[in-house]
């Protein structure tokens, strides 16, 4: 019993650097196709894999494809800029965060996985998944609908979510650790975008200004769970500008 803590933290530490590792080797070998196209041709199953003209994978993990890549872009370039005038009136209440902003399998992408964010100060590298539902944040960092996604630019505030004091799985589990001045990473399908953080704070849970976009800034905000010391949860904020 003493030990199923650190064990599970350690396996579960294990599984999102495999993920985010398996990221990068995508990234890796892009190919210049799109995902339906090679499926029809026979050039990959319906999970993305390299076939061979017999049908058996040549790849250990799925492929991405340049033309869906692109698409993305394109789409995720037009999400953020719709929410500079629009962030407010979508943001209905808390369901509004939990819907993923778009749909990955339209672009081949089968994992759900957008990119990963990393802090080098308290060893933390996880997956972002679209969508602040239960169901993505049982394995990674969830982006919060509505808010950017992780593109960066002037007016964008890309809001991560992520446990803490998840049975198995270290999350946000060691953000109160971090100070100011550390340096946070976004990695995306075309970028590597760095942070720094500028400020952290505690705020009740139906206070949320600090999930909006401001005027000519480019903020990362991550947010988690704290105790409030009276049987509920405050949330703890860790708010980022770009280096």
């Amino acid at each position: 019993m003493i030990l199923f803590s650190p064990v599970s933290n350690f396996i579960g530490t294990l599984i999102a650097n495999s993920e985010t590792d398996k990221f990068d080797r995508q990234l890796d070998s892009v190919v210049d196709s799109s995902y339906e196209d090679a499926l029809n041709q026979g050039k990959i199953d319906k999970d993305g894999y390299l076939l061979d003209k017999n049908g058996v994978r040549t790849s250990d993990t799925p492929v991405f494809f340049k033309a869906d890549l692109d698409r993305l872009y394109k789409d995720s370039v037009e999400y953020n800029e719709n929410l500079k005038t629009n962030q407010r009136s979508l943001l209905i209440n808390d369901y509004s965060y939990t819907k993923p902003s778009l749909n990955l399998h339209n672009y081949g992408i089968n994992n759900g996985i957008y990119g990963y964010v990393s802090a080098p100060a308290i060893g933390m590298k996880l997956p972002i998944f679209l969508g602040a539902n239960n169901a993505n944040m049982m394995y990674g960092a969830a982006h919060l609908t509505y808010t950017s996604l992780p593109l960066g630019g002037k007016k964008t505030n890309t809001v991560l979510a992520g446990h803490t004091g998840y049975v198995g799985r270290i999350f946000f589990d060691n953000l109160r650790n971090l100070r100011i001045g550390d340096e946070i990473t976004l990695k995306n399908y075309w970028k590597e975008l760095k942070y720094r953080v500028s400020q952290t704070k505690v705020l009740k849970p139906d206070d949320s200004q600090d999930i909006f976009l401001k005027e000519g800034r480019d903020l990362l905000t991550l947010i988690t769970c704290i105790s409030n010391g009276k049987g509920g949860f405050d949330r703890y904020y860790v708010i980022c500008e770009r280096a």
